[in-house]
């Protein structure tokens, strides 16, 4: 312990080199060198994963889908997610982020285009299945990778501009998709399969860019000086060193078991839970409350689930850069969920499309709101493989719920006619994980002061 400590002193002086400008600068170099890339990835990954909820308008009268069926299949890509997601993210770690998530999005893209070719209920199962194989260790990747780039008190802003790109994807991607799927046919091909294939390729090209362009740590970036190399690994491997001296260090199999990240998982499962319950079926809402004659086109309602991705955009980049410049993370992941309870509950007890839509938006902007800070709470007991594994599993078991809310909400659409009572369980599951959220610290006798980190100047 004491060469931990001794290590750690010699360490935070070296960390000490840059003037708070110069670290700001290094930050900013990082930031616009990594982000834009990543975040540009992830919109292509959340678009190719929910494009089938705008598809099925088409897709579940060609391929003769019931909700329910649609909601399995929509479920199923995260079977093939929580089975490989601890793997991936080890070999992660392993072998480097710059070929690992290049691997990812080119194998993630030719599955994506290859669903445009499903010719039945059963062969869309397996091509979901596959599409969570292929897309194993994308999220928690990223996340492990900023542990490696950007010291604590960063982490939750950066994270929050790399899920923009999945917050974009819902703004410029539904209306994308339902643009593409406005036409019947491309000669001679229905138009959701052609969107399939036209929205996978950029997967691809992506994947082959991020070998160029990603690097596995600040010591291999030679677009940095050696100035802000070493600040920067330096400053990581000190906050590393204080993380092992006051949790000791744990290995694979210990985390696997670690209770913390347990519990971690089971409130991303209900998060999940509700964030993909909408991810899926909002634009079967969209359309279910139409009124009278009139008739949206794939378009206008890509147009209108747009809407609520737009709200979320500002409050969730807001709260994020609260989170850093507070150091507070746990209501800050807590409280997002209770908003995303009372928008989804709120928008079943109205019968009125504007307030429903209304609603909704309070919902996605509380969903939207709560990765950033989330995640950063397993870095304070957790690094190196550990870390690795931990993220993966949270990520893997937390995902189920994006498995077994649209099968919930599909079945019993179906057999009430409606989507109140699912909303409803939607709504309860979200205040468990904020309820869980808070009681994290009491029930690890974790002083919640403690995982505070150093604030970010304004």
């Amino acid at each position: 312990m004491t060469e931990i400590r001794n290590s750690t002193a010699g360490i935070a002086a070296a960390v000490h080199e840059l003037t708070s400008e110069e670290k700001r600068r290094t930050i900013r170099k990082v930031a616009l060198r990594l982000v834009p890339i990543l975040a540009f990835a992830y919109f292509f990954n959340s678009l190719e994963k929910t494009n089938i909820s705008l598809a099925a308008l088409q897709m579940n009268k060609s391929l003769g889908l019931t909700t329910a069926a649609f909601g399995l299949a929509a479920g199923l890509l995260f079977v093939g997610y929580a089975v490989f997601e601890v793997p991936s993210n080890l070999l992660q770690y392993r072998v480097g982020a710059r070929k690992w998530i290049a691997r990812i999005m080119i194998t993630w893209g030719i599955v994506a285009a290859a669903t445009g070719f499903v010719n039945g209920e059963a062969s869309l199962y397996v091509m979901r299945i596959l599409l969570g194989v292929a897309e194993a260790g994308f999220y928690p990747g990223v996340i492990l990778y900023f542990t490696l780039w950007f010291p604590r008190q960063y982490r939750g802003t950066m994270f929050s501009l790399f899920v923009l790109g999945g917050t974009l994807s819902g703004i410029i991607g539904s209306p994308l998709t339902g643009l593409l799927l406005t036409p019947k046919t491309y000669f001679g091909f229905e138009s959701w399969r052609a969107m399939f294939v036209l929205e996978g390729i950029p997967a691809v090209v992506i994947g082959i860019v991020c070998l160029f362009v990603l690097r596995d740590r600040p010591a291999d970036a030679k677009w940095l000086t050696t100035r802000e190399r070493n600040w920067l690994e330096g400053a990581i491997a000190a906050e590393e060193a204080q993380v092992q001296a006051k949790h000791s260090a744990i290995g694979f199999w210990r985390s696997l078991a670690d209770l913390r990240v347990l519990m971690l998982s089971l409130i991303y499962f209900c998060l999940k839970f509700g964030q993909y319950a909408i991810g899926f079926f909002l634009p079967l809402m969209i359309v279910a409350f139409q009124k009278g004659g009139t008739k949206l086109d794939p378009f206008q309602v890509g147009l209108i689930s747009a809407i609520p991705y737009l709200a979320a955009v500002l409050p969730a980049i807001w709260w994020a850069r609260r989170s850093d410049k507070t150091g507070e993370r746990i209501w800050h992941a807590a409280i997002p969920a209770i908003l995303g309870a009372v928008g989804i509950c709120i928008s079943a007890l109205t019968h009125e499309p504007v307030l429903i839509l209304a609603s909704l938006c309070i919902a996605v902007i509380g969903l939207n709101s709560q990765s950033a800070p989330f995640y950063q709470i397993p870095g304070h007991f957790l690094t190196g493989a550990a870390a690795a594994t931990a993220f993966a599993l949270i990520n893997s078991l937390g995902n189920l719920g994006g498995f077994v809310a649209p099968t919930v909400f599909g079945v019993l659409k179906d057999a009430t006619g409606d989507y109140t009572l699912p909303s409803f369980i939607m709504g309860g599951v979200l205040i468990l994980a904020a309820v869980l959220t808070v009681i994290l610290p009491k029930v690890f006798k974790i002083d919640p002061k403690a995982m505070n980190v150093e604030k970010v100047s304004a």
